[in-house]
């Protein structure tokens, strides 16, 4: 059997250390070609460029 805590952890002490394990809200930059909102290094899923280059054809797909 492993070592085990000497003393239990209060519920104030875990949850500080806790304090940084929330999702966080995704930060979306404006796509330079359509200004829709985006994620930031990833093809546009509103135009389908990615960094000046037209990556997706999405008139086909439609």
């Amino acid at each position: 059997m492993g070592p085990l805590p000497k003393r239990k952890l209060s519920k104030g002490r875990r949850d500080r250390r806790r304090a940084h394990d929330a999702i966080g809200v995704p930060h979306l930059v404006q796509c330079p070609n359509c200004k829709e909102k985006m994620l930031p290094h990833r093809v546009c899923p509103n135009c389908g460029q990615y960094r000046g280059r037209q990556v997706l054809n999405l008139d086909a797909a439609a």
